[in-house]
């Protein structure tokens, strides 16, 4: 719960900003008839429906789970975050590019750059609160990792798309007021085009990173390994285990996992008290790690785990149950 509280601090953030910035940013464009700073002011609509989408589906995932749905709601997060990405690179890129092209085509000069100057470096203000905010919630989560694999590993798709988008943003701001400056000072407005196609660029690459991530997890990542390792060392430590196999496991939503445990229980234990020692290790499991919101066991020998741990993935698995149950 209190990583999700971050998250919509971050999400909330944004948003004001992003409507700020948009609003601000449409009155230069319609003022000065800058190409960038139109292509800007898009970017900024789309970031500010982002956020709302991110919202919406924050919300939707937090549902309680229903007969049609056993598991919950949880993914409806990762399927709102992919929608964000397709956005960005749709309305975002696409309209950016398309509107530099046409800048270029029919160059006009720009009337006023001086209300740029005055609009851009507001937006820059705006967006490098939030910026702030959302690096300060991504370097806390993080830890030791690195800022990519960080993002790589991430679960929770509000907390990087806000930084994604804000760094897209700002470097857009920098691109906008560098063709303003070229298009004005050289006399040649076609830079302003040009500048937008650099930002449409920018936001097209942003977007593809993003649906990348946001699709992996919507299909369905596992959760991190230590938390596979800390479930077998439960279970190996339960009376009547012969041995904690492995486990799979799979994150539905970032503080929402399901794990199915595979263990090798003692022939002379009779069937209540296999029915005991899974009920205790469920709830050992779930006392320690509550986002684990299911969990299944399955009784079978350390030979047959291994084996159709082979065949589902393939030779290179071989160990697969004493490194937390999962392939990298």
């Amino acid at each position: 719960m209190a990583a999700e509280s971050s998250s919509k601090v971050v999400v909330y953030a944004a948003l004001i900003g992003n409507l700020l910035v948009a609003v601000t940013k449409a009155g230069a464009a319609a003022w000065t008839g800058s190409s960038a700073m139109l292509s800007e002011a898009i970017h900024s609509f789309v970031d500010t429906g982002n956020e709302i989408l991110l919202l919406y589906g924050m919300r939707r995932s937090a549902r309680r789970p229903d007969p049609a749905h056993p598991l919950g709601y949880g993914r409806e997060l990762y399927f709102w975050s992919f929608i964000v990405a397709l956005l960005i690179f749709a309305l975002g890129a696409g309209v950016s590019i398309y509107e530099g092209i046409g800048h270029i085509r029919r160059p006009e000069p720009i009337s006023d750059p001086v209300v740029n100057y005055v609009v851009l470096g507001l937006a820059f203000l705006f967006e490098g609160a939030s910026w702030l905010v959302s690096l300060r919630q991504f370097r806390a989560a993080k830890g030791a990792l690195g800022y990519y694999e960080a993002f790589r590993r991430s679960k929770d798709p509000p907390a990087f798309m806000v930084l994604f988008e804000d760094s897209a943003a700002l470097l857009g701001i920098l691109i906008a007021a560098f063709g303003t400056f070229a298009a004005s000072s050289l006399g040649r407005p076609v830079l302003d085009g040009v500048a937008s196609i650099l930002i449409g660029l920018v936001l097209g690459t942003v977007a593809v990173l993003l649906a990348r991530e946001s699709k992996s997890l919507l299909i369905g990542e596992r959760a991190d390994s230590r938390l596979g390792d800390a479930i077998l060392r439960i279970a190996a430590e339960e009376r009547g285990i012969e041995s904690a196999n492995g486990v799979l496991t799979v994150q539905l939503a970032p503080d929402q996992i399901v794990a199915a445990l595979s263990i090798d229980f003692a022939d002379s234990l009779r069937a209540h008290e296999v029915e005991a020692a899974v009920l205790a290790i469920e709830q050992k499991v779930r006392a320690a790690h509550p986002n684990v919101v299911a969990l299944f066991v399955k009784p079978q020998a350390q030979s047959i785990f291994r084996e159709s741990v082979r065949r589902r993935f393939g030779p290179s698995a071989a160990g697969l149950g004493d490194a937390g149950g999962e392939p990298e």
